[in-house]
């Protein structure tokens, strides 16, 4: 198999574990290319892949930036403030008066559920989600699920516990939805108030008590707390949270087992994670984002790639 079996990549849900496979394979190939003196390929010339965010994003766009310009793509890059969203302007005709310029693929992150999906009924251009408010970030679930594969050889039986605020994390139900289609265990952990009431339905273990949770896994995925988009307080301070829910040295070194420390990133040192834990050799946040890059390239290479001609 040489295509994804789907247009655009909006969720995690669209993609079967050969699709993943397939993904990860690629961006094996475009890792060497990235760590060789001359990192660029011609894969995507011509190809012109605009960049909407609709949100503030640091990572995520300078991943997908560096990612267009390793394929030799033509990249445009489009921010929500001082444009014409801002002026009344739809959410469509925004796009199509970019596409009306020869766009050939979206990337956009918007801060509504299922804008991505909603765009790609009206518009003819291949979309990426790159996360659509607290539902989805299908590249981001994709690198953490590389990442450890290629700590551990494969995900399969995996224990991965995601750790934190369940509730407003599209990076939680991306990685729930993608480790459980490559055979992963998964279990959440943090307070009851952020962890949704449905969750024990999509077929994931729940822990309240930290300690449990990370003598139970094999990885633990840190979440910050997603505090820009809480409306109410969902526990009394960070710093009770952090006493309940923080990842320190000392906590990692009173367990029976070494275990590996992720974060998606932005990291809140000193709450969900401590300097110690973070820059430590149990650690593979950096390994993540070098990964994301690959990641990025495979999925952009496989959607707008001529792989079909």
């Amino acid at each position: 198999m040489t295509k994804l079996k789907t247009k655009h990549l909006l969720g995690i849900k669209d993609l079967d574990k050969e699709d993943i496979q397939l993904i990860f394979s690629t961006a094996d190939t475009f890792k060497e290319v990235i760590n060789r003196p001359i990192k660029k390929v011609p894969s995507l010339r011509d190809t012109t892949i605009a960049n909407l965010f609709f949100e503030n994003s640091t990572r995520t766009k300078i991943s997908f930036e560096l990612a267009e310009k390793r394929l030799s793509a033509d990249v445009v890059n489009f921010s929500a403030s001082g444009s014409s969203v801002k002026k009344g302007e739809t959410l469509v005709d925004t796009v199509n008066n970019i596409l009306a310029m020869k766009v050939d693929l979206l990337v956009m992150r918007h801060p509504n559920p299922g804008a991505a999906e909603f765009l790609s009924r009206h518009i003819q251009a291949k979309i990426i989600n790159a996360g659509d408010g607290a539902h989805e970030h299908p590249t981001q679930a994709l690198l953490d699920a590389f990442s450890i594969r290629e700590k551990y050889g494969e995900v399969k039986n995996k224990k991965v516990v995601l750790i934190g605020d369940i509730m407003h994390s599209r990076v939680a139900l991306s990685n729930i939805f993608c480790l459980q289609k490559l055979g992963a265990e998964v279990m959440v952990c943090g307070p009851t108030t952020l962890l949704p009431k449905y969750i024990s339905s999509l077929g994931v273990k729940v822990e309240y008590n930290l300690k449990k949770a990370l003598e139970w896994c094999d990885v633990a995925n840190m979440l910050r707390i997603q505090l820009e988009r809480q409306d109410i307080r969902y526990f009394p301070t960070l710093r009770e949270y952090t006493m309940l829910y923080g990842v320190n040295r000392q906590l990692l070194d009173s367990l029976d087992k070494e275990i590996t420390i992720m974060h998606p990133g932005p990291i809140n040192r000193g709450v969900e994670i401590t300097s110690d834990v973070a820059d430590s050799k149990q650690s593979i946040i950096l390994n993540q984002v070098e990964n994301g890059v690959a990641i990025r390239m495979a999925i952009l290479y496989l959607l707008a790639g001529r792989t079909d001609q």
